[in-house]
């Protein structure tokens, strides 16, 4: 069984860099099914990153995850 990576991205609450990043990890086949972990002090921004996150998911049609964190520990 193939193991599916874990990419975080510290600072996830600035949406529009987010967003392209994200984006383009996704498009790539062996990075479709990752969970992206994503990671900002602001609960608010970071709300607004995982609805982006999530809609490009849906989108792009890959079987990748987000989750959120306000806790670097």
């Amino acid at each position: 069984m193939a193991r599916h990576p874990r990419i975080t991205f510290i600072g996830a609450g600035s949406t529009v860099f987010m967003k392209n990043i994200v984006g383009d990890v996704l498009q790539r086949p062996a990075l479709s099914g990752a969970t992206i972990a994503l990671m900002d002090i602001n609960p608010q921004r970071l709300e607004e990153s995982a609805v982006v996150v999530n809609k490009l998911i849906a989108t792009l049609g890959v079987k990748a995850k987000a989750e959120t964190y306000t806790d670097q520990r």
